[in-house]
Parts: C-alpha cells; structure tokens; sequence
C-alpha cells in the first residue's frame, strides 16, 4: 500500500460516522455485482447475483491501544466489550461436517476463541466462502476464507482493496506461510483444518507471528449467527438469502450487516442495518411496516423503517439497472414482508440483546 492509499484509508477511519452518500455507493455496487454474475456464469454457470460493499464504505477497524490490565484487543473505553456472535444452537461446525460451509448463508460454520482474538466481522456466500475477520494483539485484521472446495476464488478484499492474494490454478494447503501474490508485504497460508475443509488465511502486511496467532484462535466446533445483530425471519415466498455479511470493527461507534436476497436472476433485494452512535434519527413517515413508521422512495424501490435513533434499516427491491423491466421483479409487498420479520436491537451496543 502506497502512502497516498493510507492517507486515503486513514481518512475514512476517521469519517466512518460521517454521511454517507448510500445512492451513489449503492449505484457502485450494483454495477461491481453485474460484473461479478457475468463473470461467474462464464466461470461456473451459476446466475448468482452479488453485491460487495451496499453503502458501508468507511468501516474499518478502530484504534487498539493495548494499554496495561486489558486485553490487548480492547478499545479505549474499560467499559466497551467486543461482541462475540451469537451461537447457532444445535448447528455442528464445520470440522464435523464441511458439507454445511455455505449452505445457510445466516450461519458461519466456525468462530474464534474471543480470549485470543478479537472478532471484525464476517461473510457467507451461498454454496462457496464462509470469511471472517479478526485482529490479534491490536493488530491489522486477518481474514480467513474457509469452504468445501479447494478451489478458493484467489481474489479478497481486505481494507476496501482487492487483491489476487495466490496463483491461478491448484493450491496448495500445507500450512506453509508464503508471500501472498499481488501484496508487497502480505502473508498467505492454507491448510486443511479437518478432511474435506479448506482453509486460507491472509493479511495485508506480513508479520508471521500475528498470522499464527490468528489461526490458532479459530474454532472449528462452533457455528454462530453471521448477520448478527440483524435477523430476517420471513422472506418472500420462493426466495433465498444468497449472502450476508457484518461488521463490527468500528465497534461500539459503528455497526453494520447486510443481505442480498434473491428469488430468480432478475429479482434481487439488498437489505442493510446501519448504526452510528452519532447519527441522527429520520423522522419521514408515508408508510407502516408491522406497526413501525416507514417511509417508501419517491422511486418506489427502496422502503425504510424510520423512528430509530442512529439506525438505517432498509431494503432496495425492484429493478435498479438501465434497460426492459423485467416481467418478475420484487414488490413493496415483499419488501414490507421481509422488514416485518426483522429482527435487531435499537441499540447494538448491548451485545447481549443481540438475538
């Protein structure tokens, strides 16, 4: 990384709480998932629909100070404790069965030892990549990608950079500890935590040590919650969540989670939950969702819950792309069913109300 790019990431460290203009970053996003499903139905057949970011650029991780008498992940506050994610009751991780990696894109079929390590954040795509992120000893995060296959998709973001972190082609996972391709200073290892589980974990400036550490405080006997504190409980009929993903790393300032859910390749929505501590609280009102003030886009594709102090809790349905409409899009009826059903706290930084 260049010193005009950490002058770039230090500067939207700095503003995580500050405006965010979400049309525009979701405009962005849209357009990088359209490139993404070209890309993997030339690669894999699929007609999968991602989405990357969905407005939540800027989160990053905090300042660790390290300071005596604490765990040397904590913040400044004596009072602030990391979240740790809730448990999936009654789900095997994924040492006892690598088959589940990705099959519930709301689980992460394993966790971390929050003694050793301080949790960031996590993602799960449908049938491929179960990721987490983590920080050891206050160090810059280290992500983890773990699935089924030995075939990894050899490209990951890390601080809002994407990178060709290993060679195309077979991999090899030994558990040696090499220079990860495309990263000047970056570390890659992979290696097989159970039979039939792949795993590779990878850091953007090398410290071999740290990268060990953080490995060894995955757990693979767990399965936990990976959007929390969000939870969608009712979708519309016939459709999936194809991913989520969270972030906690500005934690206790900033908290967000995110859904892409899909019924066909046409009919996508995006839902996003948004805390800062220091924003404020929307007030417009044209709508009611399950007894909650909501208000719907002059557009008619974006319909948000409103009323709660510091939170964005949204959902973008219908078609969002130049071109013919298609016959089969999602409606605010079902934009209206899935906000019904949604589960998170008014104050994320009760981890313990997290559900």
């Amino acid at each position: 990384m260049t010193d005009l790019d950490e002058q770039i990431a230090h500067t939207l460290r700095e503003r995580a709480e500050g405006g965010v203009d979400t049309d525009q970053l979701l405009r962005r996003s849209r357009a990088r998932g359209r490139r993404r499903r070209v890309h993997r139905r030339a690669a894999l057949g699929t007609a999968l629909c991602l989405v990357g970011a969905l407005g939540f650029v800027g989160v990053t991780r905090p300042g660790l100070d390290g300071l005596a008498g604490r765990a040397p992940w904590s913040t400044a506050s004596p009072t602030v404790v990391p979240p740790v994610p809730p448990r999936a009751g009654g789900v095997p991780g994924a040492a006892a069965d690598p088959a589940l990696v990705g099959a519930d894109p709301q689980i992460l079929h394993f966790g971390l030892d929050p003694a050793r390590a301080r949790y960031l954040g996590a993602e799960v795509i449908r049938d491929q990549v179960e990721s987490l992120r983590l920080s050891v000893a206050g160090s810059e995060p280290v992500r983890v990608d773990v699935s089924s296959s030995a075939e990894l998709p050899i490209s990951v973001e890390i601080d809002g950079r994407s990178f060709d972190v290993t060679q195309s082609g077979p991999q090899t996972f030994d558990g040696t500890v090499r220079p990860a391709n495309g990263m000047a200073r970056g570390l890659v290892k992979l290696w097989q935590p159970a039979p039939g589980l792949y795993a590779r974990a990878v850091m953007l400036h090398g410290d071999e040590s740290v990268l060990k550490q953080a490995v060894k405080a995955l757990r693979w006997d767990e399965a936990t919650r990976c959007a929390a504190p969000l939870r969608l409980d009712a979708l519309p009929a016939g459709a999936k969540v194809m991913n989520c993903s969270v972030d906690v790393a500005s934690y206790p300032r900033l908290v967000t989670a995110q859904f892409t859910v899909q019924r066909a390749d046409t009919e996508t929505m995006w839902v996003r939950y948004r805390y800062a501590s220091q924003a404020g609280t929307r007030t417009e009102t044209n709508r009611t969702v399950a007894g909650r003030p909501a208000f719907l886009s002059a557009k008619g594709m974006k319909l948000e819950l409103t009323g709660i102090p510091g939170t964005t809790m949204a959902v973008d349905f219908g078609w969002p792309w130049d071109g013919q409409i298609p016959s089969a899009i999602f409606t605010e009826a079902d934009a209206t069913t899935l906000l019904a059903g949604a589960k998170f706290p008014t104050d994320p930084t009760r981890p313990q109300s997290w559900e």
